[in-house]
């Protein structure tokens, strides 16, 4: 019993001697090393702002009511700093819409006719497709539904940022919600900056695989039908 218990820690011992030798050989050692320094996260150092000094006062030390018949007290300086208020930042110009005006019928259907042309000239190369601006499109609600088949197709399937580009090179970048199939956060910016109305057509053509083109056919102000705001 004895015999084999030694036996067994020599060739347990031998094992390791030959399993240590391979790893070196191979300098798994090394790479793990490697690997454990690459991993750690580095602390990027933060940039230190001097608070501002308002005024410097001398406050008496807060004394128990005991010694309040003894000697003077003792007063340490207290500093007040300023507090800065950060101004909050404009992100939207904001539009006047009690005048907006609704498009017609005929006006909705000659801008996707005109967006239609204008989409077979871009040729087959980059998915393209025509979406017609509704009123919660250009106002309101500022979202921007697309059609579940084509996300499917051509856009990814994970939420993220696709990014607009206009006629002049101009980028926007807009969130995509790949469930709900449409486009959310950064929209309204779009729709604002371009002055985007009810009834107005844009051709989408994806030209890089999260990049979309941007071409905007105005519908006929002269088909349009005005209905105030109360």
């Amino acid at each position: 019993m004895v015999m084999s218990k030694v036996k067994y820690e020599a060739l347990r011992q031998q094992r390791l001697e030959e399993n240590k030798k391979r790893m070196e050989e191979l300098h798994l050692p090394l790479l793990s090393q490697a690997i454990r320094n690459a991993s750690s996260p580095k602390s990027s150092p933060m940039k230190k702002t001097k608070p501002r000094i308002s005024r410097k006062e001398l406050v008496p030390v807060r004394r128990s009511e005991r010694f309040s018949n003894k000697s003077a007290p003792q007063y340490k300086e207290v500093t007040f700093y300023e507090r800065v208020e950060i101004p909050r930042r404009i992100t939207h110009r904001t539009r006047d819409l009690s005048n907006r005006a609704y498009a017609s019928d005929e006006a909705r259907e000659c801008a996707i006719k005109k967006a239609e042309d204008l989409e077979s000239t871009l040729g087959s190369n980059n998915p393209t497709f025509v979406r017609s601006m509704l009123p919660s499109h250009v106002s309101g609600g500022f979202w921007l539904g697309l059609s579940s088949v084509l996300c499917k197709r051509i856009l990814p399937r994970n939420d993220g940022v696709l990014l607009l580009v206009d006629e002049q090179g101009e980028e926007w970048p807009v969130i995509h919600l790949a469930r709900k199939s449409g486009l959310s956060g950064g929209w309204k910016k779009f729709a604002v900056d371009h002055d985007l109305v009810d009834g107005d057509a844009l051709v989408f053509q994806l030209i890089k695989p999260t990049v979309f083109k941007v071409f905007i056919i105005r519908v006929d102000n002269a088909g349009k039908t005005g209905i105030e705001q109360s």
